[in-house]
């Protein structure tokens, strides 16, 4: 087993597990319940490369953690001393202010089988993620209730943990997205908190060595991506176009693009929705009325007679706003169209030849059990600043 040995708990499609390969950290194994997420990662991670040491008493598939913990519990005490970092973080709908948010919601309660994990395995460090709503209690009335954060921070410090925990913007860290997130770094040895300066002090020697700038447009990102540069039949669903690359025009996509440099081939993913007339002349009205990077007025929403609650018409210079797990909540600044699933991995700084499985979209009850393509990526952690958050983690051990 590698010194650097960690293990990834809600790992989704892989994008925290990229990061932490790319910075020289070695997976043992992966727990995630979706089997259409775990196929992506699989594919990429394992299948592709050997990004993770896999134990043999633990079957190469998709994994519900309680059932890891009820079922294999010897096996996870038997890895303590071994495993240097835990990473990852429970799923996050029950709390993000972007959704529903409910206290009852039963991933909340995966908090505690996520603490049972640590407590068990007892590594080094761990390293959390979580939407910004993690830090903010739940309504009770007219007051609110203890934040989830301060819930975890409590325990894991009894565990024997120093803990820190701050709001990251991962646009600070050369991702195209002005997207916040929740850390929490714990360590065993102390001084938790220097992770968030290192972090930061690293970075302008990260995107020199990616030969990246500090801050990245959508244009930065997608400009290669156009429809306009052509289109062939989409090659996983031949009713449908995808589109062709052009020339990289920037030092990002000369990054995503780096096992993939020619032009006039098929991006994986690139498929373009099948867009009706009316509403592609919706969506052109929109571009060029509506404000970028926010959500339409309520005069535009009455000319079209829309119900649906956000959508976006983005900023090419600038990053865009967190992107949610529902493509037409965003049109593309210069076509009338929804981002592909490439565009959304390249906006969450998923290389090109990470190439992503299962269904496009789901919709109905399929809703409740299916991981589509843009929810894998709408969930994950940028791969870029898990890579810096990898790099400062083998700092603080």
């Amino acid at each position: 087993m590698k010194k650097l040995t960690y293990i990834d708990l809600f790992s989704g499609c892989g994008g925290l597990a990229l990061g932490l390969h790319n910075a020289g950290w070695q997976g043992l194994f992966a727990v995630e319940k979706s089997a259409d997420a775990f196929k992506t990662l699989h594919y990429n991670q394992i299948e592709k490369n050997k990004n993770f040491n896999w134990p043999s008493w633990l079957e190469k598939k998709n994994h519900d953690i309680n059932d890891v913990l009820k079922e294999h519990e010897e096996k996870l005490i038997s890895l303590k001393g071994k495993i240097k970092l835990i990473a990852g973080g429970p799923p996050c709908q029950g709390f993000s202010m972007a959704g529903r948010r409910r206290e009852s919601d039963d991933r909340n309660k995966l908090i505690d089988s996520y603490i049972r994990f640590v407590e068990l395995v007892e590594p080094e460090l761990l390293f959390f993620e979580n939407v910004k709503g993690f830090t903010i209690g739940f309504k009770k009335g007219n007051k609110r209730g203890q934040a989830y954060s301060t819930y975890v921070v409590d325990k894991l410090e009894k565990l024997g943990y120093d803990v820190h925990g701050e709001i990251v913007d991962f646009s600070e860290y050369g991702i195209p997205q002005k997207r916040q997130r929740y850390i929490l770094v714990g360590s065993k040895k102390g001084n938790a908190k220097s992770f968030f300066h290192k972090i930061t002090q690293n970075s302008v020697d990260f995107f020199k060595s990616k030969k990246i700038n500090n801050t990245t447009s959508l244009s930065d990102a997608i400009s290669d991506l156009l429809k306009s540069n052509g289109t062939q039949a989409s090659p996983d669903t031949k009713s449908f176009e995808a589109g062709l690359y052009a020339k990289e025009q920037s030092s990002y996509q000369k990054l995503m693009r780096a096992s993939k440099p020619l032009t006039n081939t098929i991006a994986d993913s690139h498929r373009f929705a099948k867009h009706r007339k009316e509403t592609v002349e919706k969506f052109q009205y929109i571009l060029e009325n509506g404000v970028k990077n926010k959500n339409i007025s309520e005069a535009i929403k009455a000319k079209y007679k829309m119900k649906k609650r956000t959508t976006v018409p983005l900023c090419q210079n600038s990053c865009t706003p967190t992107l949610t797990t529902l493509p037409d909540d965003y049109i593309h600044y210069c076509e009338p169209r929804i981002l592909t699933v490439r565009e959304y991995a390249r906006i969450q700084s998923f290389p090109d030849d990470y190439e992503f499985k299962a269904g496009y979209t789901t919709g109905g009850e399929r809703r409740k059990k299916d991981v589509p393509r843009y929810t894998q990526i709408g969930n994950a952690i940028p791969p870029l600043f898990g890579e810096q958050a990898g790099i400062v983690l083998k700092e603080i051990l």
